[in-house]
């Protein structure tokens, strides 16, 4: 039986596509192995979200953990490859530890592993994007966690480095109304409320500046990746890409189910651009610019007032070093920023078709991509 669904079923929901991440920290109780009952209790209340007809991703902590506790026999070795090894161990054990508590409320679940590198470029976001949504167009609920055995620590754009980080991305990823952020503590407060009997709840942050984030260091939360720093790092990149975010403690009850009939639990980031505007940001939020590419008077033109695609013809100069498929500023020929496009040629292959008329690409270059340097499907005018 629903505990707040009764209720729940007479309201009107804010919320339709929620990520819902669980950290470290909460799904451990604060100890050196998974706590069943809090984990239980989570899906529990996914499940009854599910059964309100709401549409969910599950980001979830936890598989160096479970492989640590699964390996405790085993000396442990303080390097990335052995955490990896903890990661590949503890992840098919998280999965089944999932598969059979959401088997338990008749829901199937689907394992989605990523590193940055999967969402790097077009490709890789487009298919990450279509197997999630088609996911949750059939019912099923995804846990989704970074892919540790193939992520290097060292290599720092390789990694997200923790998954406050990741459910943010795949919040932008699946256009979520919501990210759900659970961890031990009750959001962002004025101070450590551990330490300080004086610190109070922020119930509301319309805009993360330098204060707030100086909030965020002395705010708790410290085991695991992720603390309340990462948290509001998430938060920045969701808010300003349509999704409203909510920090708030795993362990309230049905703290799920609460904040989606509209109750005032944790901190709320509310989202600070429209839907609209989402969809092209997220183009820009996980791959850093590449390089620029300068055009005359007339793509300038045609880019802002009549949404054409940037042709070779257009282009005066190239700048960085780049490759097919990644991200270029559009500057103008007075340094301006028009914006931003995926290039569908390397800056090279700019350099020896700018000025140049479309059919004579092949010509030049001995090969084509297309007659656009960046089409408009893939560009974000500012």
């Amino acid at each position: 039986m629903l505990t707040w669904g009764a209720v729940a079923i007479i309201r009107a929901m804010p919320y339709k596509r929620i990520v819902a991440k669980f950290g470290t920290s909460l799904l451990t109780s604060g100890t050196d192995h998974l706590d069943l009952a809090v984990v239980s209790d989570l899906v529990r209340q996914v499940s009854e979200l599910h059964r309100l007809g709401k549409e969910l991703v599950v980001v979830s902590s936890g598989a160096v953990t479970v492989g640590r506790q699964k390996l405790k026999g085993i000396e442990e070795r303080k390097n990335t490859p052995f955490k990896q090894v903890l990661a590949s161990v503890g992840q098919g054990q998280l999965m089944h530890i999932y598969e059979e508590l959401f088997s338990q409320h008749n829901i199937t679940i689907a394992q989605a592993l990523l590193t940055k590198s999967d969402l790097s470029d077009r490709a890789g976001y487009l298919n990450a994007r279509n197997t999630l949504l088609a996911l949750v167009g059939l019912g099923i609920i995804c846990i989704v966690n970074e892919n540790d055995v193939v992520a290097i620590d060292e290599i720092e754009e390789l990694k997200f480095g923790d998954n406050d980080n990741l459910s943010a991305m795949v919040a932008n990823l699946i256009d979520a109304d919501l990210l759900v952020l659970l961890t031990d503590t009750g959001g962002l407060y004025t101070a450590d409320p551990r330490r300080d009997s004086k610190a109070t709840l922020i119930r509301r942050v319309e805009r993360i500046d330098a204060g707030i984030e100086r909030l965020a260091g002395s705010s708790g939360n410290i085991q695991g990746i992720g603390g309340m720093v990462t948290k509001i790092e998430a938060a920045r990149l969701a808010t300003s890409s349509g999704v409203s975010v909510i920090i708030a403690s795993g362990r309230e009850r049905d703290v799920l189910g609460r904040i989606d009939q509209g109750e005032s639990l944790g901190t709320l980031f509310p989202a600070r651009v429209s839907r609209m505007e989402s969809r092209k940001r997220w183009m820009l939020s996980g791959l850093a610019s590449k390089g620029r590419v300068v055009v005359d008077e007339g793509a300038v033109l045609a880019m802002i007032k009549h949404n054409k695609s940037l042709l070779p013809a257009g282009v005066l100069e190239v700048g960085g070093d780049f490759q097919r498929g990644d991200i270029a500023d559009v500057l103008s020929a007075g340094g301006e920023r028009i914006g931003y496009g995926v290039c569908n040629y390397s800056s090279v292959d700019i350099g020896v078709i700018k000025g140049a008329h479309s059919d004579r690409i092949l010509e030049r270059l001995g090969h084509e991509y297309g007659d656009e340097v960046i089409h408009r499907n893939n560009m974000v005018v500012l």
